[in-house]
């Protein structure tokens, strides 16, 4: 089994993803409540047939520090999905300063963006809109729930209500 489970704190904010088996023995310790379940599968045991869970949400507040994504280089590829954000391709590729260092742009992740190299020396010490350059996404930060899920290769039709805002329109 190797589908995945959203785990949100008491007051429904996401906070980690876990394995199926795991997510089930926290329900069945009762130490977290099924949210939404997985339409038409369930695990079996001998005697009984138990619905898969898709959200589950522990049953007392769990405080944690803050965990962010590390602003880095391959983190920002993972965020644009490997491909240039000015056309498209996934060769070549390099980062670029949507507002150029030039113009004190700075690193952060609202202003840096996958781009191959033939689109960043095209745009070169210009905004992309004086460039006529259109970004296939905006960028963004992303949540540290979020990044997981998107590394762990999985996002849930069931996860995106209790992810609301986090997710990152595609298109």
């Amino acid at each position: 089994m190797t589908r995945r489970v959203l785990v949100l704190n008491q007051d429904h904010s996401p906070l980690t993803v876990t394995t199926v088996q795991r997510a089930f023995l926290l329900i069945y310790l009762d130490k977290a409540a099924m949210m939404t379940q997985v339409s038409g599968v369930f695990l079996n045991t001998v005697s009984q047939a138990y619905p898969m869970p898709a959200v589950i949400k522990i049953n007392r507040y769990i405080q944690l520090p803050y965990r962010g994504v590390v602003l880095s280089r391959q983190n920002i590829f993972r965020r644009d999905g490997f491909e240039c954000q000015y056309c498209g391709t996934s060769t070549d590729l390099t980062l670029d300063h949507v507002v150029p260092k030039s113009r004190n742009g700075k690193s952060t992740w609202k202003n840096l963006v996958t781009a191959c190299k033939p689109c960043n020396s095209r745009k070169g010490d210009y905004t992309p809109h004086e460039m006529g350059f259109a970004l296939r996404s905006q960028p963004y930060k992303p949540s540290y729930v979020l990044f997981l899920s998107n590394f762990s290769g999985f996002v849930s039709e069931e996860w995106k209500p209790y992810l609301n805002g986090q997710m990152k329109k595609t298109g």
